[in-house]
């Protein structure tokens, strides 16, 4: 209110002396005299006194400017020194020149921090000062945490104490609800043929070890089928699990083998969601994920993508059926059937198996009167291939079906269905454009499944169990229409891919193994043939010695060997060594690593099951099998790509074989 007078008063005279002089100066123009006079007088008093207001209002308004200023200064005076917020002021060198009474406290062995290097007052300072993300920027000092904000222009530290507001977080995230699904993978081909009595003992030596490692680690465990559990705990006891690498995984196979029964879990787990259905659906999928890598695993899935394997000791028992084989056959024939073109593609750089299988795959489409062509790009073959190319060739009707990935683009329909053969990554394929512009795109493999997969498939039939391809193809093959019989040339491809990944039947051979090979042989396949195509020469020989001659053995029986930085060595070839390093005395895992022919690093790694060779392999962004993987780094050299695996090895014998 006296704000609002004291405008007026000042507001009101200057209009009376405006209208007075005026008046004065109108009168005196008239010759009015003593009017004029008047209003002249009237014209100083009331400018006097506007004159005096007008001081008086400049000197209480100086006073109060200076009041607001002392005050304001003060304000900023306490807000650095007082408030909970931690202030440095560094120079050039990094030498702090100032610091509130709370930055000192931050770090407590500090009276002052003046002079003080900043980076000896913590290392953490190096990255933030550099813009590099450390956990966001938090810096850790004793049991509390602070946020720290760096402006590079002023060289100005804030500290922001989060301490209890990380502690929030962690109590939120760790009390986050986990799902899992638990499944006895051979629980129906173990009980299938026990009695009733002692089929209800094992039902109950489950469900007590499940129960009994619920209870322990505080997860409601409920069976929900014969062979199936549903698991509810937090993230909490998740990180606990994750601690101890499922122990649940031992402890049923090893108690159950002690019966003479021989089971083992698979459990997909969902996780860092707060929907449950969205939770059921990453459980399930993980356990879908599982059970393609061959079982007696645990998958982790969170909601962003990100997946985690524990498990996977075992090398994983044959369960494939007749009937699932014939299921799959007669649902290849439909989908052949109902295309206008079939188009088999491999994985780049391909080996006998992958030909082999393309080979079976297009005798298919023709056993169903539909045209089949393989997708190859023929610079990329070499070695065994490359012989047995040749002898596709003299076969004039078998080699015009083959056609490079630009001929199949220009080809594609609509209804032309891709078959992709011993691979299911889309990066590995011959040619990725050939899966995006299909509509109709089937799998055929016999590796673990992977994270990395072909989206949007019709069909896929992937067996870990299986030996090979070629071995998978040729069962489907007996299911096909039988007006057309395959060739010896087909047969002998198909049994070539077979014996390569085998090693002349001696890994990952089971009984359906014997059955197809000796089904090719019934149709004709050359044994002899085979053993021209995988011969070698000596250069080749010599070559191969020279790695073996690199290698470095440790303690722990893992051999490596290394090829030269700028020699070209094909990947059959390194494959070879590794299978040849397995064979010697004291080796129980084997890795090689050499240049190949597309500018990047290739390790071929192997193992006798004591060392999980895929996990490793899937750290580096490959895979395979347990006891046979393969990787491609993009890297420099063969040096650095040594550095890489070793790495990995060292957290893998540190963490034990998960």
């Amino acid at each position: 209110m006296t704000s609002f007078f004291r405008k007026r008063a000042i507001r009101y005279p200057l209009t009376v002396l405006s209208i007075l002089g005026v008046m004065a100066a109108v009168l005196l123009l008239l010759f009015q005299f003593w009017p004029g006079l008047l209003f002249s007088v009237l014209f100083i008093v009331t400018m006097g006194f506007t004159w005096k207001m007008e001081e008086q209002t400049y000197i209480e308004t100086e006073k109060h400017i200076e009041t607001l200023s002392y005050r304001m200064k003060k304000v900023g005076e306490e807000a650095l020194l007082e408030l909970p917020i931690g202030i440095i002021l560094i120079n050039e060198k990094n030498i702090v020149e100032w610091a509130n009474p709370y930055a000192a406290k931050v770090f407590a062995h500090q009276e002052t921090l003046i002079g003080d290097d900043l980076f000896d007052l913590s290392g953490q300072f190096h990255a933030i000062l550099k813009n590099e993300k450390i956990e966001n920027n938090v810096l850790t000092i004793g049991e509390q945490s602070y946020k720290v904000f760096y402006k590079a222009e002023e060289k100005l530290i804030y500290l922001f104490d989060i301490t209890e507001q990380l502690v929030m977080e962690t109590l939120y995230y760790a009390d986050r609800t986990v799902l899992g699904i638990i499944l006895v993978d051979n629980y129906d081909e173990v009980s299938q043929a026990m009695d009733d009595q002692t089929r209800s003992q094992l039902n109950s030596l489950v469900t007590s070890l499940v129960n009994s490692w619920g209870t322990t680690n505080g997860i409601f465990v409920k069976r929900i089928a014969t062979d199936r559990f549903l698991a509810v705990f937090n993230e909490a006891t998740l990180a606990d699990l994750e601690k101890t690498k499922f122990s649940i995984l031992d402890d049923i196979r090893e108690t159950t083998a002690k019966q003479s029964t021989a089971l083992t879990l698979s459990i997909g787990v969902g996780v860092g969601s707060t929907s449950l259905i969205e939770l059921g659906e990453l459980a399930q999928s993980s356990l879908d994920l599982v059970l393609g890598r061959g079982g007696d695993q645990v998958a982790i899935k969170r909601s962003d993508g990100k997946l985690k394997f524990y498990g996977g000791k075992t090398n994983p028992v044959e369960k494939r059926t007749r009937v699932r084989a014939r299921v799959i056959s007669h649902a290849l024939r439909d989908l052949i059937q109902g295309s206008d073109k079939v188009f088999i593609m491999g994985h780049k750089m391909p080996d006998m198996d992958a030909i082999g299988a393309a080979i079976g795959v297009r005798k298919m489409a023709r056993k169903n009167n539909i045209e089949g062509y393989v997708v190859v790009n023929f610079n990329e073959l070499d070695g065994s291939v490359t012989r047995l190319m040749d002898e596709i060739r003299r076969d004039t009707d078998l080699f015009n079906q083959f056609i490079t990935p630009d001929e199949a683009l220009s080809m594609i329909t609509e209804k032309s269905l891709i078959i992709v053969v011993d691979t299911h990554k889309p990066s590995m394929v011959i040619d990725e454009r050939v899966i995006d512009k299909a509509e109709k795109v089937v799998v055929i493999d016999h590796h673990r499944r992977g994270e990395e997969f072909i989206k949007n498939t019709m069909l896929v039939y992937m067996e870990p169990y299986a030996s090979s391809t070629a071995e998978l193809v040729t069962e489907l093959i007996e299911y096909q229409p039988k007006q057309e019989k395959l060739t010896m040339l087909e047969s002998t491809a198909l049994l070539a891919g077979i014996i390569v990944d085998t090693k002349s039947f001696t890994l990952r051979t089971g009984a359906r193994t014997f059955e197809a090979a000796s089904y090719l042989r019934t149709n004709g396949a050359d044994t002899i043939l085979v053993q021209r195509l995988l011969k070698e020469d000596i250069a080749t020989y010599v070559l191969r010695s020279k790695l073996i001659e690199t290698v470095e053995l440790s303690d722990e029986g893992i051999a490596i060997a290394k090829g030269e930085n700028q020699v070209v060595y094909g990947s059959v070839l390194i494959a070879q060594t590794a299978d040849i390093l397995l064979t010697m005395q004291g080796v129980a895992a084997s890795f090689v690593i050499a240049s190949r022919a597309d500018g990047k690093i290739g390790i071929s790694a192997r193992s006798l099951g004591e060392l999980n060779v895929q996990l490793i392999m899937e750290e580096l962004g490959g895979g395979g099998h347990l006891t046979n993987a393969a990787c491609q780094l993009d890297v420099e050299s063969v040096e650095a790509a040594k550095e890489m695996l070793t790495a990995v090895l060292n957290t893998k014998m540190e963490r034990g074989n998960s």
